[in-house]
């Protein structure tokens, strides 16, 4: 399908070529040379009224259509068509992958650079050019209730994963990267300041922004919250000084929806370049401001040269039609995403059965993740108990109970040769969250009524059921599985010891109460539209599974950070997830970057490229890996590095570099990891700079972080 999107009179550069810098810039600058100040603020904000388009949205409108901001018609200029992500393109029919905490347990950057590629695609046949689903947010607590939507909570796994799904979409439309910066709690986003020093802010919750920054992304989306005092959106140190200045950012930012900025002049001011998505402060303030002298207009022609630069940098005329078949991708994906976290006895993958008891709600639902603006429209949904089904036609028998009495439940699972478990979560559980005594407290925010829109304002008011618009999901209340489901599991275990357990969630979950009472466990996270389809795959050992954890599933919720969704302020530090586990000498249920399979590996003669290097070399550091089972599988080799000796308080390693690598049976291959010396480095407050110390490092080369049969090595930085 051709669906070019964009007026001819845009496409300033023929489509085989790359334009230059300086084309772009000069083709910009004539653009704004021929805007007056009331197009250039249209530019700088959305195209549709606050109220036509709350109203539309909170009746369901969010994934109907992209959502333009910036149009000029008289000159051609298309501006910004949004839709959002980040497990698919939200409009209908779109391809829904698992959600990004799933396939960051893939660690396949490669594969999330293809994901990307078909999300670009999707997104430009159905009208958009822009895609607001680069979601990099840090989860330092599981609770977070849209950890789901982000890539787990290390810096060096956010910042690649970021940045293949950045260069995937932006093969075909401009990719926003979110929410900057430090948004982990989902309840108190619209109140919640935190506070922070500068060396955890650039070392743990800022470094991944930068790599995706560095990558070239177009739009980087500010955050609702307070850092330091100031709110994300009008925050200058994040958006002008750090961003713009420090990190030389070329593209533009964009606020978070409707309540992103609270203050048209500090928001300019501050560095922010495009309220989204209605007409709301600038479009009612920032002419004045302007013409009284208190923003300059230099400012608001840089904010409209970034945007009309990237608009030019990344328009795409052409074929959109995908290039590879997205459910046969989106299976993938769900099949290298599931973790197998326990497998005693060798109960995996199931064999010689006839009959197979399928027990759970979740196993035959449709269950994606999230409801609010990630939430996608899919065609169609495998839900586990069609997999299996689908898979075993003709082979066994498939029994199903929804599990909502246990002793029925139990009574089907003694008459199966094995039984499976779907539990977890669901979008009630966890997700995005606005309540209406939040919409309350932000009403001041709002602007009045346009001309001709009093009806329909009066309309809202008047409406009999308004809390049904809103989104109720939130950050946890709980870290373990609901108390029916692990009651259900203690029913079915003791009936049937062949029990395997498959868990649906978007973090961390804590099972310790029944972990021990099953041989089984998997971790399914959210799965997408073939995830049923791909959990039948592992289960009957089509496909091996090879997923490892992006966080760290702790045993007690005691030992991870302090969490509180109604907080109004909150400090954040260099601790949490593994690095706070092992700092503490607390044991998790199951570590960062773990992941079970059919088969073994082993990892043999680590050799260093070299023994000492400056701060301004890499390390070459390969390792043999051989697959030493009777199954094909695929091994995520980690490289952690520890700093002993350290003048400032490190964690006891850190990752570093990773690799997946694809072996058969008693095959063997050399991988190679790349080193960069700047991974090394601490921030240093004092000199306000990175620092690579020269120290003797140790590399722990290994299958997760508390691998103890990793092979290790020194090196030293001179």
């Amino acid at each position: 399908m051709t669906h070019t999107n964009d007026p001819a009179a845009f496409h300033i550069f023929a489509a085989s070529q790359t334009p230059t810098k300086a084309q772009i810039d000069a083709a910009a600058r004539e653009l704004l040379a021929q805007l007056t100040l009331d197009e250039k603020i249209e530019i700088m904000d959305g195209d549709v009224s606050f109220w036509t388009g709350m109203v539309e949205m909170m009746n369901g409108g969010y994934n109907a259509h992209p959502w333009p901001a910036g149009a000029i018609p008289r000159l051609g200029i298309p501006g910004v068509r949004f839709s959002d992500g980040p497990r698919g393109v939200v409009m209908a029919g779109a391809t829904t992958f698992p959600v990004s905490m799933a396939r960051a347990a893939a660690w396949d950057p490669e594969m999330e650079e293809r994901i990307g590629d078909v999300i670009g695609r999707e997104l430009r046949v159905r009208g958009a050019n822009f895609f607001g689903g680069v979601c990099i947010n840090l989860v330092r607590h599981p609770a977070w209730g849209r950890s789901q939507e982000s890539y787990g909570e290390d810096p060096l796994l956010l910042g690649e994963m970021g940045v293949a799904l950045t260069r995937g979409v932006q093969r075909h439309a401009m990719a926003c990267v979110k929410h900057y910066a430090l948004n982990s709690i989902e309840n108190a986003r619209f109140k919640v300041d935190v506070s922070i020093r500068p060396r955890p802010l650039h070392e743990i919750y800022l470094a991944h922004f930068k790599r995706v920054v560095d990558e070239g992304v177009a739009a980087v989306m500010s955050a609702y919250n307070s850092v330091n005092g100031e709110w994300c959106g009008q925050n200058k140190t994040l958006l002008t000084e750090i961003l713009k200045q420090k990190w030389g950012f070329e593209g533009f930012v964009m606020t978070d929806f409707m309540f992103g900025m609270r203050d048209a002049k500090k928001a300019a001011l501050a560095g922010q370049d495009v309220e989204m998505p209605f007409r709301m402060h600038f479009r009612r303030h920032l002419k004045a401001l302007v013409e009284a002298g208190e923003v300059p207009l230099e400012r608001v022609d840089d904010a409209v040269l970034r945007s009309l630069r990237q608009q030019l940098r990344l328009a795409r005329p052409g074929d959109y039609a995908s290039s590879q078949p997205a459910r046969a991708l989106a299976r993938e994906a769900a099949q290298k995403s599931i973790v197998l976290l326990k497998n005693s006895g060798g109960l995996l993958p199931l064999k010689d059965f006839k009959k197979l008891a399928v027990v759970g709600r979740l196993a035959a639902i449709a269950n994606t993740g999230d409801s609010g603006s990630s939430s996608t429209l899919p065609d169609h949904v495998v839900t586990p108990l069609e997999g299996l089904q689908h898979a075993l036609k003709g082979r066994a028998e498939v029994l199903y109970d929804d599990g909502s009495d246990p002793a029925r439940a139990a009574a089907a699972a003694r008459g199966a040769d094995a039984v499976l478990i779907v539990a977890g979560y669901t979008h009630i559980n966890e997700g995005e969250f606005l309540d209406p005594e939040t919409m309350q407290a932000l009403a001041p925010l709002f602007p009045p009524p346009e001309p001709g829109e009093e009806p329909i304002v009066a309309g809202f008011m008047q409406a009999a059921g308004p809390q049904e618009g809103f989104l109720t999901g939130g950050d946890r209340s709980l870290l373990t599985l609901p108390p029916e489901d692990e009651a259900l599991i203690r029913a079915v275990a003791e009936a049937n010891p062949r029990c395997v357990v498959a868990v649906m969630g978007g973090s961390s979950v804590i099972m310790e109460a029944w972990r021990e009472l099953v041989p089984a466990i998997l971790m399914l996270w959210y799965p997408g539209m073939e995830g049923g389809h791909a959990l039948a795959d592992i289960l009957l050992g089509r496909v091996n599974p090879s997923g490892k954890l992006p966080l760290v599933f702790p045993a007690e919720p005691g030992h991870l950070p302090f969490f509180d969704r109604a907080a109004t302020s909150i400090e954040y530090d260099l601790w949490h997830g593994y690095r706070k586990l092992e700092r503490d000498g607390n044991l998790p249920a199951f570590p960062f970057g773990f992941g079970l399979s059919y088969t073994g590996y082993r990892y043999s003669n680590l050799r260093l490229s070299r023994q000492s290097l400056s701060a301004a070399d890499t390390l070459e550091v390969l390792v043999d890996v051989t697959n030493t089972g009777g199954y094909a599988g695929e091994e995520v080799v980690q490289l952690y590095v520890a700093a002993p000796g350290s003048a400032v308080e490190r964690a006891p390693k850190e990752l570093k570099a990773f690799a997946r690598v694809a072996l058969q049976p008693s095959e063997t291959k050399t991988v190679q990891l790349s080193l960069p010396a700047g991974r090394l480095a601490y921030y240093d407050e004092a000199r306000e700079e990175f620092v690579v110390e020269p120290l003797t490092y140790e590399v722990f080369v290994g299958a997760h972080s508390l691998d103890p049969h990793a092979l290790k090595a020194r090196f030293t930085v001179e």
